[in-house]
Order: C-alpha cells, then sequence, then structure tokens
C-alpha cells in the first residue's frame, strides 16, 4: 500500500486525541479523523472533576484543545474528516473517509457515544428550539426561564449544575427513585437551592409551537399525566456507542459496545479501541485518556512485531 499511515485514529474526544498523542510520541506516523470540532462531548462540559493535576476540576473546552495542542505538537496529523467504515486490506486497513480512502497498518477507533432521545412526540420538530444537548452552550439563553433535566446520572447532574449558574430554576426528572450519578455530583445538586428533583417521572411529550413551552410528564406508578412548564429540556437519559463503521467486523457486547482485552485490542488484528465505545468503561475522563495511551502503547507493539501478542 503506498503512502500509508501508520496509524489513524478515529475519534475525537479525549480518548481519541490521548490515543493520537501517544502514538505520536511513539514515533508512530499518526493521523486522526477529528469529523468536526476535536474534543467530543467534553468541549461543552463546563466542569471536569477527577482529572489528575486539577483539583478543582477543568472545563472541557479548556481541556480538549489542551490535549489538542500536545498532540499537534507531537506530530499527529488532524483531518477533519469522518469515518464512514473500516475494511480489512491484506494486513491493514482501509478508512473510507468522508474526504476518500485512507490507508493505514492499524486503527484505534475512539469513537465514543451521544445521548440517546427520549423518542417522545416534540422532541424532533422542538430540535435547536428548547430541546438541547448543551447546557454550557444554551444556558446562557435561558435566563429568568426554567429548564427541564431528563436523568438522574452524572450527565444529567452536570447539565443541571451547569444551568443552575443562569436560569431561574432546573427540574431533574428521574424515572427511578434515586439520583445514580457519582456522590460528588449528588451533592452538589442537593446542596444548589435552584434544582428541583422528581422521582418516579418521565417525559411523554414536549410542547410548544415555535419553542419549548412545555412538557407532559408521567408518573411512573400511577400513569397520572400532568404538564410542566419549561423553556428547554435537556435530555441526559443514556449513551448510545457509535459503533455503525465496524459493519459488525468486531463482537460487540449486549450494549453495543467494542468488546477488548486488557490492552484496548480487538480480536481483529490492528485494532484497537478506547474510550466510552468500548465494553465496560467507567464513563471517566481520566480513564478514556489512559485508554488511548494503552491502546497507542498496544499498536506500537503489534506494528513491531507484526501480530497480537497474547490476545484472548
Amino acid at each position: 500500500m503506498s503512502d500509508v499511515r501508520e496509524v489513524v485514529v478515529v475519534g475525537c474526544g479525549l480518548a481519541g486525541l490521548s490515543a493520537a498523542l501517544a502514538s505520536a510520541r511513539l514515533g508512530r506516523r499518526t493521523t486522526i479523523l477529528t469529523g468536526g470540532v476535536p474534543g467530543g462531548q467534553l468541549v461543552s462540559i463546563n466542569k471536569i472533576e477527577g482529572v489528575p493535576g486539577f483539583p478543582d476540576g477543568v472545563a472541557g473546552y479548556d481541556l480538549c484543545p489542551m490535549t489538542q495542542e500536545q498532540a499537534d505538537t507531537a506530530g499527529v496529523e488532524f483531518s477533519m474528516a469522518g469515518c464512514d467504515a473500516l475494511v480489512a486490506d491484506g494486513d491493514g486497513w482501509r478508512v473510507a473517509s468522508t474526504e476518500g480512502d485512507i490507508l493505514a497498518r492499524a486503527v484505534i477507533v475512539a469513537t465514543g457515544t451521544e445521548r440517546a432521545t427520549l423518542g417522545v412526540p416534540g422532541e424532533a420538530r422542538l430540535q435547536g428550539k428548547g430541546v438541547s444537548h448543551c447546557a454550557s452552550c444554551d444556558a446562557p439563553l435561558l435566563r429568568n426561564q426554567v429548564a427541564v433535566v431528563v436523568g438522574g446520572g452524572d450527565s444529567g447532574m452536570q447539565e443541571a449544575l451547569t444551568l443552575a449558574e443562569h436560569v431561574a430554576k432546573v427540574v431533574i426528572l428521574e424515572r427511578g427513585d434515586a439520583l445514580t450519578g457519582q456522590p460528588s455530583y449528588r451533592d452538589q445538586v442537593r446542596a444548589e437551592a435552584k434544582i428541583e428533583l422528581r422521582f418516579g417521572v418521565v417525559v411523554s411529550e414536549i410542547l410548544g409551537e415555535t419553542g419549548v413551552t412545555h412538557l407532559r410528564i408521567k408518573n411512573v406508578a400511577t400513569g397520572e399525566e400532568s404538564d410542566l412548564a419549561a423553556a428547554a429540556v435537556f435530555a441526559c437519559t443514556g449513551l448510545v456507542p457509535n459503533t455503525k463503521l465496524l459493519g459488525g467486523r468486531v463482537p460487540l457486547d449486549a450494549s453495543g459496545r467494542i468488546r477488548v482485552d486488557a490492552a484496548m485490542r480487538t480480536k481483529a488484528a490492528g485494532l484497537c479501541a478506547a474510550g466510552n465505545v468500548r465494553e465496560a468503561s467507567p464513563h471517566r475522563a481520566a480513564a478514556a485518556m489512559g485508554d488511548g495511551a494503552t491502546a497507542a502503547i498496544a499498536i506500537d507493539k503489534y506494528l513491531a512485531t507484526g501480530r497480537w501478542q497474547d490476545a484472548d
């Protein structure tokens, strides 16, 4: 294969940027396909906690560009192209990108996840008109208004805390009977006077003509419905892994994430997965960074020997 990259990283979140950085520092010719703005979903997070070196937390829109700059300095080639498919090509891979095919000896998939939709009437119609996925982007536009966050996990609580800095009130709707995220976020949410918690509730419809005006919500236990006035709704009810590009070429777990071993290696030689798209990911920024470095080291060993050593 002519003009072959040694390593192509697909995905621009912290896992992908960390993988590209580590790969380039190992001396491998590395290209990362960002498919858009580097940083992934974390770019929109106002405060990421638990990252070593940042005891008070760090904004995603600061951390991700820092990592991108390090990768660029290390010699990583950045491409804004997205990836449509991966196809085995001899002893390497053909990466079908939105800007044409790229040949690579090895690939690291770090495509992450996207938020699941609520799947209720009005959601698609009012997307961008009060239905949002980025609190840090839209919170300043919602001053003195009510916003609803659906989901009481880490993402939901982070969004609610960001919104509380700007809006009059935030209502978190959780299907279960308790918040499910990290204790540190739970403590912050309970201490925030602007945040109201409602448990055992789901959204059945989002209403409004030119923008969101209210939600129809349902009590899970009784089935009773009522209306909740709000100017915006943020769905944080789950994550869907971005694995379509694989076309079934490697095994996935029950949640649709890529099965890997401890070295982030898949069953296909020369193909690793890192970050939230891989099986058993803890969904933490620090873990994604570690995944990326681990995958890069596994790929470096593979390129040096031509085989998956001790692969499960």
